[in-house]
């Protein structure tokens, strides 16, 4: 057995971001909380001590950290920090044959300081990495690797909303986007409400939040009237809400959704 074989292999944190991103500490916009508001000091704490980063986007990543930093000291300066992009899908022809093959060779490339015994912190730029956000096949490349996988505490929108929407959370699916075209999209919602109604399943969706207003519209259109729908918008901000009521009593009453702050629609048919 050579020396590197043996060396002990870093570990895999799953590191939980803000649900704030973009919705606050902008021009105009409410200032940045403080991040024990929302995440756990251990979580911070843990984050802090992390030289590799695999993350969406370096820029959001350094900004998350210095916010870090200002609760707990970081193992070193953000500049000095180590911050890889998870590789972005490629489009059209030979490409997108290669895909597997060259995400694979990418993946592989992140793991590398642990396989040499470093730790690495895996972040998106919302909520956990790898549920409802990209990381899943960095998590199962470490699991392979004999990686030592260790998520850490933090808010997750989809959960979230669901504890607050006091609808059925003992079976429950997230079915991600809806079709943007109308049709298709009725058509889905539709199908879904079947879903929920045979194996009373809650069923959860999210929508680009300039497309809230448009996915509240279909689902109270397409619904029906003694279906319990739930609306949970800007969750964990200063503004955020949480509603639910049958579809009936939703088409007596309107409701303004933000366009620029994330919402998760939710349902559980009767």
């Amino acid at each position: 057995m050579t020396a590197s074989s043996s060396a002990p292999k870093g570990r895999l944190f799953l590191v939980p971001n803000t649900l704030d991103f973009g919705c606050v500490g902008g021009e105009g916009q409410s200032p940045a909380p403080d991040l024990r508001e929302v995440l756990p000091m251990g979580a911070l704490q843990a984050a802090a001590q992390l030289r590799h980063w695999i993350c969406e986007n370096a820029k959001t990543t350094r900004a998350f950290l210095k916010r870090v930093g200002e609760v707990t000291p970081l193992c070193a300066p953000v500049q000095e920090l180590n911050l890889q992009t998870l590789p972005r899908p490629n489009k059209g022809g030979a490409a997108v044959k290669n895909q597997a093959t060259e995400d694979q060779a990418a993946i592989k490339a992140l793991l590398a300081p642990a396989m040499l015994g470093q730790d690495i912190g895996l972040i998106s730029e919302a909520g956990l990495p790898g549920v409802a956000d990209p990381g899943a096949a960095i998590v199962l490349a470490a699991h392979r690797a004999g990686l030592t996988v260790v998520p850490l505490s933090g808010p997750s929108s989809l959960v979230l909303a669901l504890a607050a929407s006091g609808l059925y959370g003992q079976s429950f699916a997230f079915v991600g986007y809806l079709p943007t075209e109308a049709a298709g999209r009725a058509q889905r919602i539709k199908e879904l409400e079947q879903i929920s109604r045979r194996a009373r399943q809650t069923q959860l969706v999210i929508e680009t939040p300039y497309r809230n207003t448009a996915m509240w519209e279909a689902l109270v259109s397409n619904l029906q009237a003694d279906t319990l729908l739930s609306v949970s918008c800007g969750l964990t901000l200063a503004q955020g809400f949480t509603k639910t009521d049958t579809v009936a009593n939703w088409r007596k009453k309107s409701l303004t959704l933000p366009s620029d702050i994330p919402a998760v629609f939710s349902w559980l048919a009767s």
